[in-house]
This record gives C-alpha cells, sequence and structure tokens, in this order.
C-alpha cells in the first residue's frame, strides 16, 4: 500500500500531465453540459469543485498547456477599459412586432403571397427578456462573442461571455463548420434578478429595473470577475453566418445547436398549420407566468431557410419572422401627483407620479399622460386610483380612472402657463395638443439636445452621458454642443467622481466622435421632424453640410420623401443665425462629417437585382452586400421593375415569376462576372 501511496503523489512528467488534463477538461465539459444545459447533475458540487482543483493545479505546474477552451479560462481575462467594436458578419437584424391575432395572420397572408403555392411550415420559439449576443466559433472553438449593438456593429465581450457555464467553449457536434455565429439570449432567472437586487438593496446600491437591464449590465462589466459572480444563462435560437454547415431548415439547424452542447429553450414547436401557431400562442400567454425566466411574446419564423432567403427582408427587419408581443399586462395604483417634464423641442409632458406598483416583474412609479387633452379626455385626477398598463418596451400608460373608488378628495391638473424649469411663457400653438416652452436656452431644453447630440445613433459619444452633461452645465463649462469639443482635462478632473483617467477616456471619446457622418450630424443637431432615416435622406441628396445649410425650401421640399412640414422645418432651422453658428464652430473644433460613398460604377449601378436558391462561391448575404456595393438595388422579391434575377441552385418562385415577366435570369458565374 505503501509503494502505491508513493507512486499515486509522485510528479506527473509533462506527457503524462498533457493526458490528465486532456481527461480533466473534457470530464468537467461534460458535468457543466449535464448541469447548466440539461440541469441533471450526475455528481455532487464537492466532486466538481475537486476536479477542478486539480486541473487548475495542473496547468498552474504546467501553463504552456494552457489552451483557451480550458473550464478554467472562463474567469481568466484582466479588467477591460473598453469593449472593442466588432462588426457582425451578418447583421442581426431585429424584429417587426405584432400585438394581435389579426396582426399576425395578415403578415402570414403576405409571406404566402409572396411565396406563392409552396407550403409553409412554421416554428415557434418564447421570446425571452435578455440582451442579445453573437458567439463566433472558428474549427469548433469559441473565438469571440460580441453584443447586438446596433444590428450591424456590437462590442467585443467575450471575456464576460466566457464566465456564463451554459456557453461551450468548443462545439461538441460531430458536425463543425469552419466558422459560424450562434445567436442567443442572455438572461437572469427570476431568483436570480431578486437575489441580485437584495444584494445590491443591502449595499446601498441601487436597483436594477428588470431583468433585462440587469443582464445587459453584467454584460457590460469592464471587470469579468463581476460578471461571474452574476449567475448569467443563454438561450441560443439560431445561426448568423457559417462556412462548412449545410442545414434547410430552422429547426434543422436548433437540432444541431442542442447536439453541439448549447442551450436550446425546450418550449420551442414546429407548426404545420398557422392554426397550430395561433393555439402556441394562446397556451403561452397563459402559461408563461409560471416561468422561472421572464418573456414577453413569442417570436414566430418560416421555418425552411430556402424560403426565408426568398422573402429577404427590409432594411430594419426579416420578412419571414416576426414577434408576436403578450397582451399588455395591467395593474391598480394611485396617482400621488402630477408633475411636467420639458423636453429637448420645449414639450411639456404631464406625467403621472404613482404609488410603485410591480408589472410584468418591473416596479413601475411613473406613466405618461401624453398631454392636456388625454387628461381632460380621460378625466385623471390627482389622488385617483388608475389601471396602468406596460407593453413591451412601451412607456406605462393609464389605461382608465376608477371614478367608483373616488372619495371627493382628487384635484384636478391644470397645465402651468410658465415653464416649471425656466419660468419662461408656455404657448400651445392653435390645432396642436402639445404645448411647449418658449425660451429656447432653457436649462431643460439644452440639455435634452445635448443628450441627444451625444447618443449612440447621433454622435456617440459614449463617455458623456446625462449626469456628466449636468455637470458641465452647471459649472457653465458648455452651452451648445459645440462647447463639448473644447472641455479640457483640467476642467474635467474638477468634476465630481471624475479622476485623471476617467476624464482621458472622456477626451478620448469626445475626440473619437469628430469623425462621423453626415446623416449622423444632421441626426445629432435635433432638426424637429428629422430622425435617423430623414437625416440620411438628406445626406444622400446634400452631399455636404454647407450645400444643405443654404438651400431653399422648395430645394428639400422636392426631395422624394420630403414633405413640406420637414422642408420647412429644415429650412428654418438652417435660417437661425445661431444655428448656422453652433455648426461653424463645429466645423471649427474638427468635426469631420463624411459625405455619404458615391454609388459605384458598373453594370450594375442603380440596376434593381434580386436573388434565389443556394449560391456556391459565397453566401446569399454576402452577394447581396456586394451588389449593393457595387450601386444596385437589392430587392427581396420580383417585379416588372426588377433587372436582374440571379438564380442559384434549387431556386424558388421567383425564377418562374421573372420568366413570366421576361426579367433576365443570371446564374452565379454571370453575377460574378458583372461584379468583377
Amino acid at each position: 500500500m505503501a509503494k502505491q501511496a508513493t507512486r499515486k503523489d509522485s510528479p506527473l512528467s509533462k506527457p503524462q500531465a498533457r493526458t490528465r488534463i486532456e481527461r480533466l477538461r473534457e470530464v468537467i465539459d461534460r458535468h457543466n453540459y449535464l448541469y447548466y444545459v440539461l440541469d441533471e447533475p450526475e455528481i455532487s458540487d464537492l466532486e466538481y469543485d475537486r476536479l477542478f482543483r486539480e486541473l487548475q493545479a495542473l496547468e498552474r505546474r504546467f501553463p504552456d498547456l494552457v489552451t483557451s477552451d480550458s473550464p478554467t479560462q472562463r474567469v481568466g481575462a484582466p479588467p477591460s477599459e473598453a469593449f472593442a467594436p466588432v462588426v457582425h458578419r451578418q447583421p442581426m437584424l431585429s424584429l417587426a412586432n405584432v400585438f394581435s391575432e389579426e396582426e399576425l395572420r395578415a403578415w402570414a397572408r403576405r409571406a404566402g403571397m409572396a411565396l406563392g403555392s409552396q407550403r409553409i411550415q412554421h416554428v415557434c420559439e418564447l421570446k425571452i427578456d435578455g440582451a442579445a449576443v453573437s458567439l463566433t466559433y472558428e474549427h469548433g472553438a469559441f473565438t469571440r462573442g460580441a453584443t447586438r449593438g446596433d444590428g450591424v456593429q456590437g462590442e467585443d465581450v467575450t471575456a464576460n461571455l466566457r464566465t456564463i457555464r451554459s456557453i461551450p467553449l468548443r462545439v461538441k457536434a460531430k458536425r463543425v463548420p469552419r466558422f459560424v455565429e450562434i445567436r442567443g439570449e442572455v438572461f437572469l432567472s427570476k431568483h436570480a434578478f431578486d437575489a441580485i437586487n437584495r444584494a445590491r438593496q443591502a449595499a446601498g446600491e441601487p436597483l436594477f429595473a428588470n431583468p433585462r437591464n440587469a443582464a445587459a449590465g453584467s454584460l457590460r462589466q469592464l471587470d469579468p470577475s463581476v460578471t461571474a459572480l452574476r449567475p448569467l444563462d443563454l438561450f441560443v435560437y439560431g445561426l448568423g453566418a457559417v462556412e462548412g454547415l449545410e442545414v434547410a431548415t430552422h429547426d434543422a439547424a436548433l437540432a444541431w445547436l442542442k447536439s453541439g452542447g448549447f442551450k436550446v429553450n425546450p418550449h420551442t414547436a414546429v407548426c404545420a398549420t398557422l392554426e397550430d401557431v395561433v393555439s402556441f400562442l394562446s397556451r403561452w400567454s397563459e402559461e408563461r407566468a409560471a416561468l422561472p425566466y421572464a418573456t414577453d411574446g413569442v417570436v414566430v419564423k418560416i421555418n425552411h431557410f430556402r424560403q426565408q432567403a426568398e422573402l429577404g427582408a427590409t432594411s430594419q427587419a426579416p420578412r419571414w419572422a416576426i414577434a408576436y408581443k403578450f397582451p399588455a399586462e395591467q395593474a391598480i395604483t394611485r396617482i400621488k401627483d402630477i408633475k411636467v417634464y420639458v423636453g429637448r423641442t420645449g414639450a411639456l409632458t404631464p406625467v403621472a407620479d404613482l404609488e410603485p406598483v410591480g408589472i410584468s416583474g418591473v416596479t413601475v412609479t411613473s406613466a405618461t399622460l401624453h398631454n392636456e387633452d388625454e387628461i381632460r379626455r380621460k378625466d385623471v385626477r390627482i389622488g385617483d386610483w388608475i389601471v396602468v398598463q406596460r407593453a413591451g418596451e412601451v412607456i406605462p400608460d393609464v389605461v382608465r380612472v376608477l371614478t367608483d373608488r373616488r372619495t371627493g378628495g382628487e384635484r384636478k391638473f391644470v397645465m402651468p402657463k410658465r415653464c416649471p424649469v425656466c419660468g419662461a411663457a408656455v404657448h400651445r400653438p392653435e390645432g396642436e395638443a402639445v404645448a411647449r416652452c418658449t425660451n429656447v436656452a432653457c436649462p431643460a431644453q439644452v440639455l435634452g439636445r445635448l443628450i441627444l447630440f451625444c447618443s449612440r445613433d447621433a454622435m456617440n459619444v459614449d463617455r458623456v452621458g446625462p449626469k456628466l452633461l449636468m455637470q458641465l452645465l452647471d459649472h457653465q463649462l458648455m452651452t451648445d454642443p459645440a462647447d463639448l469639443y473644447q472641455v479640457t482635462k483640467e476642467q474635467l478632473v474638477t468634476l465630481e467622481r471624475m479622476g485623471e483617467k476617467s476624464a482621458q477616456n472622456v477626451l478620448d471619446s469626445i475626440a473619437s466622435s469628430k469623425s462621423t457622418t453626415l446623416a449622423r450630424l444632421l441626426y445629432a443637431l435635433g432638426i424637429r421632424h428629422v430622425g435617423a432615416h430623414v437625416a440620411e435622406m438628406l445626406a444622400d441628396h446634400f452631399g455636404r453640410i454647407e450645400r444643405l445649410m443654404d438651400a431653399s425650401f422648395e430645394e428639400i421640399r422636392d426631395i422624394s420623401g420630403i414633405g413640406p412640414t420637414i422642408a420647412r422645418s429644415v429650412a428654418e432651422f438652417f435660417r437661425l443665425p445661431e444655428n448656422r453658428r453652433i455648426i461653424e464652430k463645429l466645423l471649427a473644433a474638427g468635426v469631420r462629417p463624411a459625405a455619404p460613398r458615391k454609388a459605384a460604377q458598373g453594370p450594375l449601378a442603380g440596376k434593381r437585382i434580386a436573388f434565389t436558391g443556394t449560391l456556391d462561391r459565397v453566401p446569399r448575404s454576402r452577394a447581396e452586400a456586394l451588389a449593393k456595393e457595387r450601386g444596385a438595388i437589392v430587392g427581396g422579391s420580383v417585379s416588372s421593375k426588377t433587372d436582374y434575377l440571379v438564380a442559384g441552385e434549387d431556386p424558388g418562385s421567383k425564377l418562374d415569376k421573372a420568366k413570366q415577366l421576361g426579367v433576365k435570369v443570371l446564374d452565379e458565374e454571370e453575377f460574378q462576372k458583372m461584379l468583377k
């Protein structure tokens, strides 16, 4: 026995250690999968910890044997100062929403008309209320993870995602692609969310509003060890870009993901008919409250990838999928007061201050009352008991007043004649429902404009948020957006909770925002009626901000899609000397709004083109991108205005339609020649 004990305790050679390390990783990975994915543990926590510690000890002895996919590397990265940008190889499009069975059937009819007589099968999945991510695997190894971001570009949160035990560090399926993007939703269970908020409350920290915010905040922790302390989980729901793996349907893709060790939501169903889809929606609308995690709807997808490709997508959302949102959840509470908030355009918005009430896992303390007319229509009074609802991302809304609970002590609300922030006169134009502060220098308007200017979709000054902007205004360090580019480190370090390093990060963020696009700058200026889409239209037409500044009302109005209301607002904005001065200050500070790229020249420039079938040389999404880069207008369907249809293997009904309409059909080789 003594001899055996000595042999067992003797140091392992390097080849022996390599063999043992590989075996330990295999065993630990298996138990991680059983525990975190299948919820079927086979060993005790004590035994698991023993195996894990043995692996850690061996890797400490032989550091050159440590690999990135080892279970010990889930919390191994140092804290990050920032998240690097990640461009998704295949964009993560958002989904269009429907809120009723009628709207769902209308979506299904549109898809059916586009696909003709083809048989359509749907897949229904619960819509998890979390944070969307993309996981990249190369030759089976997890190499990068990113947030959804704006759908085209997200943030690299690889180190944080490695801490989530339900994410395999290596694909376990028999078929392993060369490259694959796997899409999923990071979430917190209701129990975990409650536990985190209890701990934050005990520590005197602000509470998370809901599980989604908590999950997103955990993903964006600069220190992965902080993320590791939060019991994040993940369900995967599909594939993005993929090389070296052929699957024909969405449910086949989910089956492959399961075989690869990924956690797929068990409440997923293939529906042969639309009536089956409606039954699924009805069932989970009733049963979702019993789930251990939050869900706010069901995602309905057309199952066959060929049909998905045939339907295509708009610039915002795929036509082959829809998000059915569950009916709004309601609760009863009481209005303590009605307060008036002033926005960046001077609009006065009355908001009900409520006694806190829980709805869909969120504590609601306020609800919008929209405007004075809406208050009169619903006869809302201070002290009233009301029904309040919250639906998806919509701000809580007052549904109705419970007049039978009135005691006589309720008070009617009167819209103030003076701005509650600056004291200026309030004016409500004839024919409009909104009253506005008449002072453009009102601090609330100034702050609102600055928040918009720095926001992600505008100038994307990511280190400058509302709290810092309020400090800059309070210390009289800025009065307009252009002043942001004159702020110095010496000024920043005098502000609350601002050290040397933080100040430098702010300055770096401000400097990087100078390189922007004309569309972003136009949106950032906060011109009334000019959202992101209109800003792009103006940028495409004028190319340079100087041209737009000198444009007449008629020239702006005559742009396709721009009506007289928008044109008047834009022309009046650039006519004001103060606005022109701010733009000149921005340009003098080094802000360089890039003009839109000119359409490429060549045989595809200005041509309308559609795709059908499977391409051999490049994925369909890449072929469409190449066509757009060369100036083509890519459509999801074939019409008499289509110039070319590119047909690959196994084409759908688009090919028949193209032949009927006399549209020129290109094979992949002809398409590639045109690209060159």
